[in-house]
């Protein structure tokens, strides 16, 4: 009996003592981030965080903590979330010393223990990747990469007048958001592997790949936010639940297909003969393995951020007559005075029209394709960084993101009517205006990343924007079926799913 008594005693002892430890932990942490304010409970506990993220609204939640709590707010014992561009230039310059967070960067990795550009936390290998895709993305060896997008701009707009367009007679509502994705994702593909995989050809969701790519993002939401990340990068559990490449569809189905694509290129010999991003990743040095997992990240990246971009423009233009009919006039004038011939408008064609760009400006701030905070880890010693012309020390190791929304709808950058669809405030009739206009868009370029973290893909993204949200107007005449419930929303960690954005179309 007094054995057991001892060995009880000891085990309350354990369990105070790792208690102990655990109060002691969190108390250290509260009071190195306690000059930041935050909403309740943010100084002990990831439990307003992670409710944030499982509402599926996270970017509008980190917009209300910035706006209602300053510009570096505090979201977690050791997280901070920021609003301000001058810092996010700093965090990403080209020689910073801040660093990527393996649990956030390290969520999107395709095959367990094997990093891509995005996941890769390691910033002498991540700069040396970057240094051997940017020639890929480029137009000078990727010479494909215009002819490609026009291809399959073409192939949407057939798809519309086959199938989808309405008369007086009969009403055939279209889900905008569903055709958008099959056109970015057979871009992308095309772009990525050399050839599409066919959506809009079929006009479905060839193999399930956006299905399961949504059900995929859903649950790497769920497992982030509840902490369980490590356990399922863990490689036996990674191989057991994961995609793999015997699934009869999605992820893994779509894994096949990568191979099977490259490994015929380069059996064939056509790397060399091919001009391509493919072929300009292996000329600059990646292996078979690395060409598989960059170009998947491409994919998954690529296609839904690019939607995105076009379905929430679109909404916005649909929804005011006035920018409607604006942008409609300026297309219509291009074409009429042989600005923009027959073809699918090109992309320098696109940037000599200062309304359409102000409309794709304008529908990329108000509603920012991608908002994921990407956090960065500040560098062990500590940093003191510069918000509104006052210092403010940041604790070294602490973690700090970005408030996308918060920082594309400032009121001290964009207006006071920041948070309204207005494409007016990037016109330039004057020097003032010039100024102005250069701070804002130096401020939503931060969406695509900046310095050492900047999206690669930036140039082809906006080039299929612009030349989508063109050739749409300019081809028929658009209403919301279902002004009530224009679509339906959801954001993943950053990364938006759309479902029912019914319209009505009619040819012009």
């Amino acid at each position: 009996m007094a054995i057991l008594e001892q060995v009880l005693a000891a085990e309350w002892l354990l369990v105070l003592g790792l208690a102990a430890i655990y109060a002691a932990n969190q108390t250290h942490k509260y009071h190195r981030l306690r000059h930041f304010k935050g909403p309740f409970g943010t100084g002990w506990s990831e439990i307003p965080h992670i409710r944030a993220i499982l509402s599926h609204k996270s970017h509008l939640w980190y917009k209300n903590v910035t706006d209602r709590y300053g510009k570096i707010a505090r979201i977690g014992p050791n997280d901070l979330l920021t609003s301000s561009p001058e810092v996010l230039s700093h965090m990403s310059a080209v020689r910073s010393p801040y660093t990527r967070t393996s649990w956030y960067n390290r969520a999107s990795r395709v095959e367990p223990g094997r990093d891509h550009i995005f996941s890769q936390c390691d910033e002498d290998k991540h700069t040396k990747r970057r240094q051997q895709m940017a020639a890929g993305y480029s137009g000078k060896e990727n010479t494909d990469l215009e002819p490609t997008i026009d291809i399959y701009v073409s192939q949407l707009l057939a798809l519309i007048k086959r199938k989808y367009l309405s008369n007086a007679k009969e009403a055939r509502a279209m889900d905008l958001a569903k055709k958008i994705q099959y056109l970015t994702l057979d871009v992308i593909a095309h772009v990525g592997f050399g050839q599409a995989f066919g959506n809009l050809a079929r006009d479905e969701d060839v193999d399930g790949y956006i299905r399961c790519s949504e059900q995929g993002i859903g649950l790497l939401a769920f497992v982030c936010a509840i902490g369980f990340l490590p356990f399922l990068q863990w490689a036996p559990i990674a191989r057991l639940i994961g995609p793999k490449e015997t699934d009869k569809e999605g992820h893994g189905k779509m894994m096949v297909t990568a191979r099977r694509l490259i490994d015929d290129r380069i059996e064939k010999g056509e790397m060399d003969r091919r001009s391509d991003m493919l072929a300009a990743f292996m000329r600059h040095g990646l292996t078979r393995e690395d060409l598989f997992t960059e170009s998947f990240l491409q994919i998954i990246a690529g296609s839904d951020t690019t939607a995105t971009a076009i379905r929430g423009t679109m909404l916005y233009v649909l929804s005011n007559p006035r920018v409607y009919n604006k942008l409609r006039e300026e297309i219509d004038d291009a074409v009429a005075e042989g600005r923009v011939g027959d073809g699918i408008v090109s992309d320098a064609q696109a940037k000599e029209m200062p309304y359409l760009q102000a409309v794709l400006r304008e529908g990329f701030r108000i509603h920012p394709p991608v908002t994921d905070i990407a956090p960065k880890k500040v560098p062990p010693g500590g940093d003191t960084v510069i918000v509104d012309g006052e210092s403010v020390i940041l604790p070294g190791n602490a973690n700090i993101g970005y408030s996308v929304f918060g920082l594309n709808h400032d009121t001290s950058i964009f207006g006071p009517d920041a948070d309204q669809f207005r494409p007016e405030r990037w016109l330039i009739n004057n020097a003032e205006d010039e100024k102005r206009v250069a701070e804002m868009r130096k401020t939503t370029e931060l969406i695509f990343g900046y310095g050492k973290y900047q999206c690669l893909g930036k140039n082809i993204a906006w080039m299929e924007y612009s030349k989508v949200i063109f050739e749409l107007l300019r081809h028929f005449d658009w209403a919301t079926a279902k002004p009530e419930t224009p679509w339906k929303e959801m954001n993943y960690i950053g990364i938006f799913v759309h479902e029912e954005q019914w319209v009505i179309i009619t040819e012009r």
